[in-house]
């Protein structure tokens, strides 16, 4: 186990020697550290889980252990690891806890740490951490930083790239991955085979395997559908009735399962509906969007062109998410509004279209929100350079990009 451990520090210390671009952060660090309570960093894979929690450590005393280690969990021994933690990082003061989700009882093991007085930051690939005992012991007791792969200000910053429409579409193409920027964007297969490797990693490890899964094809036709269907309201009977007509049948209560493994482990996000005038939030016809566009392109296909509307709003719907708005779908009496975003009590109404090219489209983007009679902002969103930056009845219009650089 020292052996291990010693390797795990070796690790660290090269992880923390590299030059890193710094994510912009809404969080003191320093305020967030004093605070003895647990400090759970969640998201989806490759996203920087664990380089945000190295960088928030670094100059500090810190322990480190990485559960995406199978001579540790295979070799694991509880009070032999302390023990060994406290010889190989004398008088630590924190300890980093690297995809521990992947440790068979770990929440067991996280309470009695707790109890002990450690002052733990973890990291995690899968929502259902937040559930079961770990949640009912701890509430109250941690605080949940959700890390999103870059948003479109991050995507120029690292990368490097000007802010143009080549730029963008690229970013609608690739998604937002850190470690993109390695590889290059010129280098399609590159690309392709790094976003599919995530797919399969994520696929086969955090749902196929850790979820029992026996259906595999549906699995994979089920993350298909979801694809093509952003932006739609979605149901587990709408779900059976496709697969039906596929000739594949399947059961609601399975679909819903299927869903929210999916959900668990960060691929997509479910979005539910809110009725703007009842102030209340519906349980069914939920919307789904991709935590990275990227590898929804890369499973489903990357086509601009027939895409570009499902795609706008994905990206738009993961801005504001990475601005700190909890995001829900708009539910008007006769009509929709794609997002109701909230945050600290101020709340802003966003419609995603492509173009306003004719009247009719204008009157559908615009209609909707001046339904809406209430004093919040009100904003339509769109890649239409001679539309755009125009106000219309207090209603704004912003170009895309404009949109995804701002607040």
């Amino acid at each position: 186990m020292n052996t291990i451990i010693q390797n795990q520090r070796k690790e660290r210390d090269e992880l923390l020697a590299r030059p890193y671009l710094v994510r912009k952060s809404n969080t003191d660090t320093a305020v967030l550290l004093a605070n003895p309570m647990i400090k759970l960093i969640t998201g989806p894979r490759r996203v920087g889980k664990s380089t945000y929690a190295l960088l928030m450590l670094q100059g500090r005393n810190f322990a480190y252990l990485n559960f995406d280690n199978n001579l540790l969990l295979s070799g694991w021994d509880e009070e032999l690891v302390m023990r060994t933690l406290d010889e190989v990082y004398p008088n630590y003061e924190y300890l980093l806890l690297d995809e521990v989700q992947n440790l068979k009882d770990w929440d067991i093991w996280i309470s009695k740490l707790y109890r002990r007085g450690k002052n733990l930051v973890i990291t995690g690939s899968n929502a259902k951490m937040l559930s079961g005992e770990l949640a009912t012991y701890l509430s109250g007791r941690y605080v949940e930083i959700h890390i999103q792969s870059l948003n479109y200000s991050e995507f120029l910053l690292f990368h490097g790239l000007p802010d143009t429409d080549d730029t963008f579409l690229k970013y609608l193409t690739w998604g937002g991955l850190p470690q993109l920027a390695h590889i290059g964007l010129d280098n399609r297969q590159m690309l392709t085979d790094y976003l599919g490797d995530i797919y399969n990693t994520v696929i086969m490890k955090d749902v196929i395997s850790r979820e029992s899964i026996r259906n595999v094809r549906f699995l994979t036709d089920l993350v298909r559908f979801v694809g093509d269907n952003i932006g739609k309201n979605i149901s587990a009977n709408s779900i059976r009735k496709f697969m039906l007509s596929q000739n594949i049948t399947i059961s609601p209560t399975l679909t819903s399962n299927y869903l929210s493994y999916l959900c668990n482990a960060y691929i997509i996000d479910q979005v539910r509906r809110f009725d703007v005038r009842g102030k209340r939030v519906f349980e069914t016809n939920e919307k789904y969007y991709f935590e990275d566009i990227g590898l929804r392109n890369v499973l489903v296909g990357s086509n601009l062109r027939m895409d570009i509307e499902k795609l706008l709003e994905n990206v738009v719907y993961l801005h504001l998410r990475s601005q700190g708005y909890q995001v829900t779908v708009g539910q008007l009496q006769n009509g929709e509004v794609d997002f109701v975003a909230e945050r600290g009590g101020d709340r802003v109404y966003v419609q995603v279209t492509y173009l306003l090219a004719t009247q009719e489209t204008m009157d559908r983007e615009f209609g909707n929100l001046r339904r809406i009679k209430d004093d919040y902002p009100k904003k339509v969103v769109c890649m239409d350079a001679l539309a755009a930056e125009g106000n219309y009845e207090g209603i704004e219009c912003v170009h895309v990009r404009e949109f995804l650089k701002g607040q």
